[in-house]
């Protein structure tokens, strides 16, 4: 396995905070890109929610990966001259802002093309980049509630949010994905580009399915939280030392439960025909899981399960996620020493396999680490940078 260079001698400057973009940029940085991340003075906003250390954040050892970190004071009077110094030597630009907060940062794709036409912008906002919302900020929450998956997620009046922020993390690796798209178009054209992902319209997307079926059938579906509505028997059913889910799709898997229930007669019935009948049955199908789950413990049904060919898996609590042998031996999470910390921190790796090519993991950066050497890549001297530091641009 040789280090991934995919990306080698494209430069990004990363200005995002929290994870839509900060992840979208160690997407890059996993694939080989020098990855720069800007924060103010005193670290990015990201670095201090639910804080493990002084400067560093559980979200910011994940999104923090593959950085090198300057600090720049975008309120500064003279931070333009350096934004400017940065793009004339990057490839890649990535903010999370809202339109007007972009202009004003002089980030917008206007300002970065006049100084370099080649470019590529990638941002992320909350709404999206046109409409009477698209300068609203706003976090993955509202990209759950409005796609109508918090609505489906819950219980009748009472809507649940995700604990995963996974409109987020979906809009992160879309960002990544446009992004190298744009660096593939430039190849060939010579183009810039502006990339634009939005926690809504991922949120949206993640949830179409059930936006097609309504439009085209309304069938005003209610939720019944974690028990499937378009098959069964799927639920997370209580064992006698825990839980465990089943997902049951497609008429051969409803056959295998059935024989590993020892239910049978449910293949001749015709209520439990399809799919569609079975979803509609679901509460009875469910039931009898239940009563049969409750009798025994979580290893052993799951054991009876994967013989039967049926998907079934325990819930996991934090510590349960971290020692299971599957996530162990496919080496999800990876140890990454961080200077604050008295032990290594159970990093993801990128939860990607290639045959040759192992993406890096480096440890997120300290505030700032890298702000003289990154300044003196980009042209400036010594006396240059102790001129910005004392003026408090750096």
């Amino acid at each position: 396995m040789t280090q991934a260079n995919v990306l080698s001698g494209v430069r990004v400057l990363d200005f995002s905070r929290y994870i839509a973009g900060p992840y979208c940029a160690a997407l890059l940085g996993f694939l080989g890109a020098d990855v720069i991340r800007i924060e103010k003075p005193g670290g990015g906003e990201d670095r201090f929610v639910g804080p493990l250390s002084p400067t560093a954040s559980a979200i910011f050892m994940e999104t923090g990966v593959n950085k090198r970190s300057m600090t720049l004071d975008l309120k500064h009077p003279e931070s333009a001259a350096v934004v400017a110094q940065l793009v004339r030597g990057a490839d890649v630009v990535i903010a999370n802002m809202p339109p007007k907060v972009l202009k004003r940062m002089g980030l917008d794709f206007d300002t970065l093309r006049a100084i370099k036409p080649d470019i590529i912008l990638t941002t992320q906002t909350a709404f999206g980049h046109r409409g009477p919302w698209a300068d609203r900020g706003g976090f993955d929450g509202l990209g759950q509630v409005m796609s109508g998956s918090a609505f489906m997620s819950g219980t009748p009046g009472q809507p649940a949010r995700s604990a995963t922020p996974f409109v987020d993390y979906s809009t992160a690796v879309l960002g990544a994905f446009g992004t190298l798209a744009a660096l593939y178009h430039r190849r060939t054209s010579g183009e810039g580009q502006h990339v634009q992902a939005s926690l809504l319209g991922s949120g949206v997307a993640s949830f179409s399915p059930l936006l097609i079926e309504q439009a085209i059938l309304g069938l005003n579906r209610q939720p019944t939280g974690t028990r499937g509505q378009t098959s069964g028997p799927t639920d997370i059913f209580k064992t006698r030392d825990g839980h465990v889910i089943t997902q049951v799709l497609g008429s051969g898997l409803f056959a295998n439960v059935a024989r590993a229930l020892g239910t049978e007669h449910w293949l001749s019935n015709p209520d439990y025909a399809t799919d569609e009948l079975r979803g509609e049955h679901r509460d009875e199908l469910c039931e009898v899981v239940a009563a049969w789950c409750a009798t025994r413990g979580s290893e052993e049904i799951i054991d009876i399960m994967a013989k039967a060919g049926v998907p079934c898996g325990p819930v996991l609590d934090m510590e349960g996620a971290m020692a299971h042998p599957q996530i162990k031996a496919m080496g999800f999470l990876r140890p990454v020493e961080f200077p604050e910390f008295s032990k290594p921190a159970p990093v993801p790796r990128l939860p990607l396999d290639f045959s040759s090519i192992d993406p890096p993991q480096v440890r997120p950066p300290l505030v700032g680490e890298h702000t003289d050497a990154v300044l003196a890549e980009f042209g400036y001297d010594a006396a240059g940078i102790a001129r910005l530091r004392a003026a408090g641009v750096v």
